[in-house]
């Protein structure tokens, strides 16, 4: 089976790296296509052997992408067109019914109850999510949260299916020799008390209560992976509470080399660092990061998770969910400082969503989109690699 995926843009982001290490495990041939922002992710899908191709959208209403995204995909000879991210979920389901791709499969990753990949949601943003639906095959939902919300904004239960987001567990095994060479690099003491956060530095994150919590933990430290518009506003409020020496804004992390030749840090070394992790977001789709810090060993206090929110809180022993006010986080935070640094078994959650499973359901839904027999069809554990391309093809119109 021969895959076009297309997707907004391949910055850093749980949709860009979802979509990566999902490639690594779907038995397809893929090709992506981005319609902005080719940045890291885009070279770590090059480096693992698959094609991008950058179409150089400038703008929401950007029409002449069109007929470029129909030329493409009717040359590539595609048996399905799978999109990700709402503007590209807008262009490509549309894209692929006039290259007469009928096999069109969506998935949707961030739908909150008012906002749609941070921005608020309207009449007019529904309405066009809506009649582009329509034109594909079927629509994923990366929890049954996000599955819920798609039913009750008015599309069709039978459209659709559940395939949660997958974690590569062994990734993030916990290494003491990585977690001391991570604090060395940073210039974090091996005995200081180390919070970790990781996401897009935006408003609906709620970082600003994590680092009023932080600062005002004498010798804690917040080691804060991601990048956004609300680092400034961040970096303001950890100075005017004396705490900029210990508020680490450690920008895009991913591992991917940058165009200098320099890694980035890793989002596994950095869990390893930590000594317990928050997610201060109150609206999440999944809650990925969560997952991630479980698998590294480390307690993981958050606001939501869909992930493991409905779960039986065996499966999840680590997580503890918590309310939106700094003084609770305060205490909290404490509470773990005065225990010492300690790592906790991976709990069963952690298996639940291995990718190799969420990579067989989402098979299964392109056999039932394309018509293909049923047949098991289990993904590889690992990647087999395939030679890069050279360089990422920035196509021109």
């Amino acid at each position: 089976m021969k895959v076009a995926h297309i997707i907004t843009g391949l910055g850093v982001g749980g949709a860009e790296q979802q979509l990566r290490l999902m490639l690594r495990h779907l038995p397809a041939r893929c090709d992506v296509f981005t319609l902005t922002e080719p940045g890291s992710v885009a070279r770590g899908i090059l480096a693992d052997g698959h094609r991008v191709t950058h179409l150089g959208m400038t703008g929401n209403l950007d029409m002449t992408v069109m007929p470029l995204l129909v030329h493409l995909l009717k040359g590539g000879r595609y048996d399905l067109v799978h999109t990700h991210l709402y503007r590209a979920c807008l262009y490509g389901r549309l894209a692929a019914r006039l290259a007469g791709i009928r096999a069109v499969v969506a998935t949707e990753h961030s739908l909150g109850d008012d906002t749609i990949e941070g921005r608020p949601l309207n009449a007019g943003v529904r309405a066009m999510y809506l009649a582009s639906e329509r034109l594909g095959s079927a629509t994923v939902a990366v929890s049954d949260t996000v599955a819920q919300r798609l039913r009750r904004w008015g599309v069709p239960a039978s459209r659709v299916h559940t395939v949660p987001n997958g974690i590569d567990a062994r990734r993030f095994r916990f290494d003491p020799e990585v977690r001391a060479a991570t604090r060395r690099r940073l210039g974090v003491p091996d005995e200081a008390f180390v919070v970790g956060g990781v996401g897009r530095l935006v408003p609906g994150k709620h970082f600003e209560t994590l680092v009023r919590a932080v600062a005002v933990l004498p010798d804690a430290r917040l080691l804060l992976a991601g990048d956004g518009p609300e680092r400034e506003a961040l970096q303001g409020i950890a100075a005017a509470l004396g705490a900029l020496d210990r508020i680490h804004l450690l920008g895009e992390c991913d591992g991917t080399a940058t165009p200098g030749g320099e890694p980035a840090q890793a989002i596994p070394d950095l869990l390893a660092a930590m000594d317990v992790f928050v997610s201060p977001s109150s609206e999440e789709t999944f809650g990925l990061a969560v997952l991630e810090a479980l698998a590294s060993g480390l307690p993981a206090l958050h606001v939501t998770c869909p992930a493991i929110d409905d779960l039986p809180s065996d499966e999840a022993p680590g997580a503890v969910r918590i309310g939106t006010g700094v003084p609770e986080l305060t205490a909290l935070l404490c509470r773990y400082r005065d225990a010492g640094p300690r790592r906790l078994p991976v709990p069963p959650v952690v298996e639940r969503y291995d990718i190799a499973r969420s990579a067989e359901r989402l098979m299964a839904v392109y056999r039932a989109a394309t018509g293909a027999p049923q047949l098991p069809a289990p993904a590889p554990a690992a990647a087999t690699p395939v030679p890069a391309p050279a360089s990422l093809t920035v196509t021109s119109r």
